[in-house]
């Protein structure tokens, strides 16, 4: 009978025991041969019975690990293998004891196993190696090894005991945190170098981020306004804007492209266009509020600039109108005075005639100009500037002469561009009035026409004069309506309107001067395109 267990009763005072017995039973024979008795003998195999319920205890606990715990001898073949092995690995206990420990590892890396042996034989432990493992249907896991090494009863070293865990979600989680890192550096570097105001802030409306462009924007520093108020940048008449934009934010609604006011630090007001983004937590709470601001000041300006250049075309208009009106009776009053004049014998008499009727060429000299501008204008056809140049020359060439100014032309265009050629002739004729009117005690005045290709096809147009120049302080205003820097026949409307005209073909016109001593003059620039805007009628 095997480990049949006993209770031993200890001498008075003393604990009692409980010892496993192994008991042998023979016979005991007389002399004839009969038995006569029954010999008993008892072996104690208590350690040997509690080592086996140890080894039990072992051998349970390591079945229920989630961790693999195997064992191999130094040749690498598996003696051992857990529940856990058959569930990460995919391999049961009977495929895989007795089998290489090499059906595991991936062929690039056989040569770990021989480094782990070199460490085992050697008695060292290694916890925690970080590698790759191959299941049963071909998939590759990240794992962590920790090996130690089995030795035998005299202490000799005669395997290892392999523990390992399936690392590959807390890899897969390490590269989502790495990935995430790295986008929420990507999108705080595109936040920072942003030309847009971008900010954050609780719903308290606490600053809790502040890009470069903020800084830039508004004047203050991140450092300045981070745990700040919002309402740090708010004008106070306009604070109640803020409530209604946090209500807005906490019902989850978004405010897009909200026209307001901001105060800079240095306490400048600058228009603002304001859109603002509810901020959620994990749970989807609204914790806060993101800002994107667009500085609308420069729009706002030219806003005004077009209100205000519309106001001017309609007070153009409304001039236009009534120069159109009294051009016939100031026509009528001229001719009047003409018949006047043979009338009027004494010389005071005739010195008022006069000055009446140069006052009054001056009045029909603006209402011309007036009417001139805003006159429909005939539709566009091909035309030759190097022509309408020409034309316009050989008008103002008995003015050129009476004035002592010498002309010099250089025409070397041959392209037809599409134009309206009596603006054209318009601006030809008053940039040559310019200039006349410039060259007051004579001088010289050149023209040319050339085609060129630089930037793009088209035809350049050059009057140069040397004439008193254009002050640097009045060249910036040459072309603001009204502007004129003649106390008489000046209505400051010509180079305007050449302005207008020439971009209206797609082109430019640009204007360089000089005042000095030695070297003084003008010199006007105007490119055309070969291919106007007015050309696409033609060719649809």
């Amino acid at each position: 009978m095997d480990g049949v267990k006993f209770q031993v009763e200890a001498a008075e005072g003393l604990p009692s025991d409980e010892r496993y017995l192994d008991f042998v039973y023979q016979p005991l024979r007389e002399s004839d041969g009969s038995v006569s008795g029954i010999i008993v003998v008892g072996n104690d195999v208590t350690e040997r019975k509690k080592a086996q319920d140890v080894i039990q205890r072992l051998a349970a606990i390591i079945d229920s690990s989630d961790d693999v715990i195997v064992s191999k001898d130094l040749n690498g073949i598996v003696t051992s293998w857990n529940a856990a092995a058959s569930r990460v690995l995919g391999y049961s206990a009977e495929e895989m004891i007795g089998a290489s420990i090499l059906t595991l590892i991936p062929e690039h890396l056989h040569s770990d196993e021989k480094i782990i042996i070199d460490h085992i034989r050697a008695g060292q432990r290694m916890e925690h190696f970080e590698t790759v493992r191959r299941t049963k249907d071909g998939r590759l896991l990240d794992v962590s090894l920790t090996i130690s090494p089995v030795k035998d009863e005299k202490g000799n070293i005669i395997g290892a005991s392999k523990i390992l865990r399936d690392i590959s979600i807390r890899r897969q989680t390490e590269q989502i945190q790495q990935d995430l890192a790295k986008r929420a550096a990507e999108l705080a570097a595109i936040v920072e170098s942003s030309e847009d105001v971008i900010l954050s802030k609780d719903l308290n409306g606490i600053i809790k981020s502040w890009n470069g462009a903020a800084s830039q924007v508004f004047g203050y520093t991140a450092e300045e306004m981070i745990g700040q108020s919002i309402l740090k940048l708010i004008p106070d008449d306009l604070r109640d804007e803020e409530k209604q934009i946090i209500d807005s934010i906490r019902a989850g609604r978004r405010v897009e492209h909200f026209e307001t006011v901001r105060l800079t630090k240095d306490g400048r007001l600058i228009e603002a266009s304001v859109t603002v983004s509810p901020i959620r937590d994990n749970k989807g709470e609204v914790i806060g509020a993101s800002k994107i601001l667009r500085d609308i000041s420069a729009g706002k300006r030219i806003e005004k600039s077009l209100l205000q250049a519309e106001k001017i075309a309609a007070t153009g208009r409304m001039a236009a109108t009534i120069a159109h009106e009294i051009n016939n009776p100031l026509e009528s009053v001229i001719n009047l005075l003409y018949l006047l004049r043979s009338k009027i014998a004494d010389e005071d008499g005739l010195n008022y005639l006069s000055t009446a009727e140069e006052e009054l060429g001056r009045v029909a000299h603006i209402a011309k100009q007036t009417l001139g501008y805003y006159r429909e204008h005939a539709a566009a056809s091909a035309a030759s500037l190097s022509e309408i140049t020409q034309h316009a020359v050989t008008i103002y060439e008995p003015r050129c002469s009476a004035a002592r100014i010498k002309i010099s032309t250089f025409f070397q265009s041959s392209r037809k561009p599409i134009l309206r050629r009596g603006e054209m002739m318009q601006v030809i004729s008053n940039l040559i009035a310019n200039s006349i009117y410039a060259v007051p005690n004579g001088g010289h005045l050149s023209i040319s026409v050339e085609d060129t290709d630089e930037p793009v096809g088209g035809t350049v147009l050059t009057i140069s004069d040397d004439g008193v120049g254009i002050t640097p302080r009045d060249l910036p205003r040459v072309f603001e309506a009204f502007f004129t820097t003649r106390s008489t026949l000046g209505t400051g409307i010509g180079l305007f309107v050449a302005k207008q005209f020439i971009e209206g073909h797609g082109g430019q016109i640009s204007i360089t001067s000089q005042i000095d001593s030695e070297r003084h003059g003008t010199t006007v620039r105007i490119f055309v395109p070969l291919h106007t805007p007015y050309d696409v009628p033609r060719n649809a």
